[in-house]
């Protein structure tokens, strides 16, 4: 069951997908319909899932589940990650590594594998001050407060 993102819960759970590049405005407009046609299907066990979405800077797909009712389960996460997968290839782009980082830099946002990443700490190029996306968040609350933070206040701290 589709809900807006705006109406979930903070305990929601949330999951983050992010682009290693900017969808145009013709990709988001297709990214949108298809993830609403998924989330107004998705179920677990029989149960319909209330979850929602929105996309960020062009580039983060944010999925939100309220599980009061139903939560997801194992066959209802392997469809979201096919579904997921189904982007992936339909655009060109990943969306399931986990081993990037992504960042601002000024009113842009880098994207960059965790060891140029690392690299960049060790050079002085990015600081603690770094503004970075925490994708690890598990709930809409942690990501309304925690995602995107200073690097000093992540787990990206290690590398600046």
């Amino acid at each position: 069951m589709l809900s807006d993102f705006k109406d979930l819960p903070g305990h929601s759970r949330i999951w983050i997908y992010q682009s290693n590049r900017s969808f145009t405005d013709a990709e988001l407009a297709e990214i949108e319909a298809s993830v609403t046609e998924f989330l107004k299907q998705w179920t677990a066990h029989g149960s319909d899932l209330q979850a929602g979405f929105e996309i960020r800077y062009k580039r983060f797909i944010v999925i939100g589940l309220d599980q009061t009712n139903a939560s997801a389960s194992g066959c209802s996460i392997d469809a979201s990650v096919h579904f997921i997968q189904s982007l992936e290839q339909h655009f060109g782009v990943e969306l399931l590594d986990r081993m990037n980082v992504s960042y601002k830099q000024g009113e842009y946002i880098a994207y960059k594998p965790l060891k140029d990443f690392k690299k960049m700490g060790k050079d002085k190029a990015v600081s603690g001050n770094t503004i970075v996306f925490n994708n690890l968040v598990a709930t809409k609350q942690e990501y309304l407060e925690s995602w995107e933070v200073p690097a000093s206040e992540s787990w990206h701290s290690r590398f600046v």
